[in-house]
């Protein structure tokens, strides 16, 4: 058979009064915080915490706007859509980092870690699906797996949510070890920094690590309403997330790969985009207490 007789397939979406018209991205070496998210609290932004659940009562976080607890068993997976807590605390943290650049996101808690901080590799695959299909915007991923039997399920699924223009943000193994999905190419992977100012991000052009956050001992919201002092790439993700949230709140027609474009482009360490000494992206989320009693690490 020709290719002249075959159906139009993806062909389609180039007809003439099919292609459409997108505006204009400014040069991107031109692009600054005040364009990229001057006056944005990240309001209508659907953002999911994969993790141990949230605390919604806990003052840093304000309310959380949907909920679903994933347990996997033979029968495959359960959806508990009923209102649910923090089983350990991590989860809280995230949240908490995400509320912080962008108050006014719409947080769903995506339940999958259990007291222990792990889960089944198939819980995972079950939960980003979930949140992939649920119509979420951001994904915060402050979890992975060594596993090579979930490289292939959970790499369809970031090539789904790179179609979707879901963006997620994959915390990168605080070990020397690839973990899945933090290898991908389509998501946003993330380690902490230990530089002394937590106003910077980082842009690093040898990936599999793209970006470096704020992680080493930051002061994070936890369980029952307290605080602890934290260190992990668990919590550098988040400040992504809420940052890539805060962005979409301005420019929600953005795609993944120019988000990355626009994080590149202010990241601290390229040009003079963004002054090393330059403020946080802070919404006006609640602030952390200027001390911590306590010391964990993630």
């Amino acid at each position: 058979m020709s290719l002249a007789r075959d159906s139009l397939g993806y062909r389609s979406r180039f007809t003439a009064d099919s292609v459409r018209m997108l505006p204009r991205v400014q040069p991107i070496d031109d692009i600054t915080p005040e364009w990229a998210w001057g006056g944005s609290t990240g309001r209508g932004i659907k953002v999911a915490v994969i993790d141990s659940g949230i605390d919604a009562e806990h003052p840093a976080i304000g309310g959380v706007q949907g909920h679903v607890a994933i347990v996997e068993d033979r029968a495959g997976p359960t959806f508990d859509t009923a209102p649910h807590g923090d089983l350990y605390g991590h989860g809280t943290a995230c949240a908490g980092i995400i509320r912080k650049a962008a108050r006014d996101c719409e947080l769903f808690s995506v339940r999958v870690l259990g007291s222990r901080l792990t889960c089944d590799g198939r819980t995972f695959v079950a939960a980003l699906r979930w949140a992939i299909e649920h119509g979420m915007q951001v994904c915060n991923l402050s979890l992975g797996t060594t596993k090579k039997e979930f490289f292939a399920p959970l790499h369809e699924l970031a090539d789904i949510a790179y179609h979707r223009n879901v963006m997620l943000v994959t915390a990168a193994n605080n070990m020397p070890i690839p973990s899945f999905p933090s290898t991908y190419a389509s998501v946003f992977s993330v380690a902490s920094h230990s530089q002394p100012s937590s106003s910077r991000f980082y842009y690093n052009p040898d990936p599999p690590v793209e970006f470096g956050a704020p992680g080493i001992d930051v002061t994070v919201p936890w369980q029952n309403g307290g605080w602890i002092t934290a260190t992990g790439n668990s919590f550098a993700a988040p400040y992504i997330a809420g940052l890539i949230a805060r962005i979409l709140g301005k420019h929600p027609e953005l795609t993944v790969f120019q988000m990355k474009s626009v994080l590149r482009a202010l990241a601290a360490n390229v040009g003079a985009a963004a002054p090393l000494d330059a403020a946080p992206p802070d919404s006006g989320g609640h602030a952390a207490p200027e001390a911590s009693p306590e010391a964990g690490e993630g």
